[in-house]
């Protein structure tokens, strides 16, 4: 594996999509047919739910249809995003390589790390998440993606080449859709309706506000120039943040355990290792992500009783199956990968956005896509009422 600029990278990205590939558990057993009905029923969905989502949020844009619809498996959806973090982290990846070339106390540390190990690492991140994600909009798909073989059964989307131009796709990951819909013992159309208001809005966000790529890519890029470069000084860190962990069989921080303030209980490895500046960054990051993923809960909540009848069974349903995990380990290691923080972020940007919509309604709601200086801070997502004064006034 070589970077753009011909150096070696510190990730070995092919290793990491076949770590992912073997270690994902299989989805869901199905007959062929029935696979290739619910693989079409989606794909019609998705386009059914740009029309809802557009009226609904009175956002439209033409570029949406220049932006494609996969419909993948997991190792489809493994691939797609290893493309994305590629092309997000390279400068990282860069600025990390050519220290390691020239030497320095963390050069020795990092090639005996190596860019295979931190492959495998990656590799069983992903195959964690691709069995939970059930859509995404990959708002850093490149422009250029390599090719991959079909998938066994041939029914499922694969990225291939020049799909991703202009940016954006959306992704929806048939077999974890089937599996939930099947778990939560629900109609499996209106589920899938259900899923698709929720991507399809976020699709939205990004097409008809065209500066918010730029945006949340330069907060990106900026948060990764902050990123401490000396491999040794880092994984001393990565250490320290592990050794806080309260994980079963991992142990604990002495003062966790002697009954002080529960650091991990709130906060993930990533943020454990992040400088201050970084950590500046990342609350402005956290309002943004906020924002677009409550939006697109209450999108989905709104379009939904109109459209798919038993939407707040699916609710219920659907929520108390966020909230409980699948078990201590899933719990354990949502923590460990930031994602509880990603759940209270659907639920403090809906009331958030509820907050906003009942005082100055959809359109003055809307202002907040208007620029970058419009957004909310971290602050105000948890007081509308503050955003609505500084922004409508």
């Amino acid at each position: 594996m070589t970077s753009a600029s011909g150096g070696a990278e510190m990730v070995d990205w092919d290793l990491a999509v076949a770590t992912a590939t073997r270690l994902a558990r299989p989805g869901p057993r199905i007959g062929r047919e029935e696979a290739g009905a619910a693989v079409a029923e989606l794909r019609r969905h998705a386009a059914e739910a740009e029309r809802h989502v557009r009226e609904y949020t009175r956002m439209g844009s033409t570029a949406v249809a220049g932006t494609p619809v996969l419909v993948v498996d997991r190792p489809g959806w493994v691939r797609a995003n290893v493309a994305g973090f590629r092309t997000v982290v390279r400068p990282l990846t860069e600025k990390l390589a050519a220290r390691r070339q020239g030497g320095g106390r963390g050069a020795a540390v990092a090639g005996s790390a190596g860019a295979k190990a931190t492959g495998v690492e990656v590799g069983v991140v992903l195959a964690f998440l691709s069995t939970k994600v059930l859509g995404q909009y990959e708002t850093f798909a490149p422009a250029e993606l390599p090719s991959a073989p079909d998938s066994p059964e041939g029914l499922f989307d694969q990225p291939r080449r020049g799909l991703a131009a202009p940016p954006g796709r959306l992704l929806l990951v048939a077999p974890n859709i089937v599996q939930v819909e099947r778990e939560l013992d629900v109609s499996p159309s209106d589920f899938r309706l259900w899923v698709c208001l929720h991507e399809e809005t976020h699709r939205t966000q990004f097409t008809a506000v065209p500066w918010l790529r730029d945006h949340i890519q330069s907060e990106v890029q900026d948060f990764l120039a902050q990123t401490d470069i000396d491999p040794a000084a880092f994984l001393e860190r990565l250490r320290e943040a592990f050794g806080g962990l309260p994980i079963p069989g991992l142990g604990g921080r002495r003062a966790d355990r002697e009954g002080g303030a529960d650091r991990a209980g709130t906060t993930s490895v990533t943020e454990l290792v992040q400088t201050p500046a970084q950590r500046e960054i990342l609350a402005r990051l956290t309002a943004v992500m906020s924002l677009l993923e409550g939006h697109a809960d209450v999108v989905m909540d709104g379009v939904g009783p109109a459209v798919v009848p038993s939407v707040a069974e699916i609710r219920e349903k659907f929520q108390r199956r966020r909230d409980r995990g699948s078990g201590r380990l899933d719990l354990a290691l949502r923590r460990l990968l930031g994602m509880d923080a990603k759940l209270r972020q659907y639920q403090d940007g809906a009331v958030f956005v509820r907050g906003v919509v009942e005082r100055v309604g959809m359109d003055g709601f809307n202002r907040v896509w208007t620029s970058p200086n419009t957004l909310p801070t971290k602050e105000e997502i948890h007081d509308p009422a503050s955003w609505v004064a500084r922004v409508i006034g």
